[in-house]
């Protein structure tokens, strides 16, 4: 799916972050992909963006749509032309914005599954959460810290951020192939959370990830961020 170079600004990015076991995640995941492994343990967790003022890159600003959009991402390798290429697979999307349900699939990448979200942001302290119209949930609460977690899998920001940085380009199932799109953010900088509660439906779903077999690792916070957004070779 080739779509036009996408323009506009993630007003907040929280990426929340967990360790799982690697037999578990490779059978939700489509070959060409493999779970990317970071010492030993796949790399999985959700996306939560609030978009503002995306529309076709050269267009004006007041032309484009705001968004709060939930997106679930499993850390994947794979094989091409001889070398081994690293992103993320998109099992799912979730939104605000009824019009990205109709277009998602179509001319954006991906399904999108329409959500009500409820977030409340005051003073470096964050709470966000939103059901889906399949009944899928989640909750976060957490507070802006100049501490990495001590805890985390990747010892240090710099590690969480390397290793986030390079999974730029994701790949969420459309029918029979998968649609690749590219995240240029012009300035990339994260800072640590720490989180009081988190919860997940789907991570929590036991026919899918046996108890004990998913973690809670780590959550991130980008903020003020301008971006582009470019379609990549489909799969």
């Amino acid at each position: 799916m080739k779509i036009p170079t996408i323009h506009g600004y993630i007003d907040r990015r929280i990426l929340i972050n967990f360790t799982a076991d690697p037999k578990s995640v490779e059978k939700i995941i489509p070959f060409p992909f493999r779970p990317k492994l970071y010492k030993d343990k796949a790399i999985v967790g959700i996306c939560l963006i609030r978009l503002k003022n995306i529309k076709p890159k050269g267009f004006p600003d007041f032309i484009g749509v705001n968004s709060e959009n939930g997106a679930h991402r499993i850390a994947v390798e794979w094989d091409e032309n001889g070398e081994t290429k690293s992103g993320v697979y998109i099992p799912r999307r979730d939104t605000s914005l009824k019009l990205n349900t109709l277009v998602g699939g179509r001319i954006f990448p991906g399904k999108h599954y329409y959500a009500k979200f409820n977030v409340a942001e005051k003073n470096g302290n964050y709470h966000i959460d939103f059901k889906s119209s399949d009944d899928t949930e989640i909750l976060i609460d957490a507070t802006e810290t100049k501490l990495f977690s001590d805890k985390s899998i990747f010892e240090t920001l710099n590690n969480a951020s390397d290793f986030f940085e390079n999974g730029d380009l994701g790949y969420s199932p459309n029918k029979d192939k998968f649609d690749g799109l590219r995240l240029n953010a012009y300035k990339w900088e994260v800072r640590p959370l720490d989180v009081s509660k988190v919860k997940s439906s789907f991570f929590e779903n036991e026919e899918i990830f046996p108890n004990g077999s998913v973690t809670f690792d780590n959550a991130l916070l980008m903020t003020n961020i301008e971006h582009e957004w470019k379609s990549e070779t489909d799969k």
